[in-house]
């Protein structure tokens, strides 16, 4: 009788998961290794591919060119999530300890952006940042530009790196800010009381209670914000210009411009690699969060 339970059981479960495995197995699993064969290939004359396999477009890549590539790709996705995570903790702290009725108002209010087109929201950052676009019009007006905001109007105007990492803030911050206020709305408040009538200063019941709580949500949000912008190549593309190619440019000018699949397959997968390594150690170090704030 039991048995015939625990069978049922099995072939319940085996119902519900077959078509999500099937599905991920058909549109993920096989598409990837199709990606993994192809890098080991070679380009044709006229751009087919020839399965021809070698290791010789992972020597490519060993290239010092493509090497900055990676490591520009590396550095840029650093400094977006840091970047993300210096905007969006204060707020993610701001909208947790608002009143609810506030608080719905700031989260919709941070969610916006994404009932626009993703394109729209870049070409709208590239009127504003241009040499002569909004910001430098505003600068002007209030007599900064000639002047004390020359030389930072410079960094961040369009095609310039600095532009490149204004569009990636912009673009992920909303995926370090829900994780953060995920973690933060569940913050005890009476622990921080009890901090202070402890003799703990703010910074410190800050440093010794609240930032070891809100761990899972930092983990959580730099990987979701590191992830993709290392694969990002459409910010990159229109607001940094030929100065700014990463990882994911290459990649699409591979497939697409200068027809070399294989190449571009094995970009493919040292980003994969590169992005998992990168994944895994950060976890490694900080875990999930849970365990560091158990």
């Amino acid at each position: 009788m039991l048995q015939t339970i625990r069978e049922r059981d099995d072939l319940k479960g085996l119902l519900l998961v077959g078509p999500i495995a099937f599905w991920l197995g058909l549109f993920l699993l096989v598409p990837l290794a199709l990606m993994v064969v192809v890098s080991f290939a070679d380009r044709g004359t006229y751009g087919d591919v020839v399965y021809r396999f070698s290791l010789d477009n992972y020597r490519a890549l060993a290239a010092p060119e493509y090497a900055r590539i990676l490591g520009r790709s590396v550095e840029v996705a650093f400094w977006t999530t840091a970047m993300c995570m210096a905007a969006g903790y204060p707020l993610a702290y701001f909208i947790a300890l608002s009143p609810p009725r506030r608080r719905w108002l700031l989260l919709f209010l941070v969610l916006v952006p994404f009932w626009t087109n993703f394109l729209i929201r870049i070409y709208a950052w590239m009127i504003i940042l241009r040499s002569k676009g909004v910001l430098a019009a505003f600068l002007g007006a209030v007599g900064l530009l000639p002047g004390p905001a020359e030389a930072w109007f410079a960094r961040i105007q369009l095609y310039t790196p600095g532009a490149v990492l204004v569009g990636m803030v912009y673009e992920f911050l909303p995926f370090m800010v829900l994780p953060l206020y995920a973690s933060l709305e569940k913050l005890d408040l009476s622990l921080l009381d009890a901090a202070a009538d402890l003799g703990a200063r703010p910074w410190r019941a800050f440093a010794r209670v609240t930032l070891p709580l809100s761990l899972p949500g930092i983990v959580a949000g730099s990987v979701l914000v590191f992830v993709p912008a290392m694969g990002m190549f459409v910010v990159p593309d229109l607001m940094g210009g030929a100065q700014t190619v990463l990882i994911g440019n290459l990649v699409n000018n591979q497939f697409l411009k200068a027809r070399d699949w294989p190449l571009g397959a094995a970009a493919s997968m040292v980003m994969l690699v590169l992005t998992l390594g990168v994944t895994l150690l950060y976890t490694r170090v900080f875990g999930s969060g849970e365990e560091l704030v158990a």
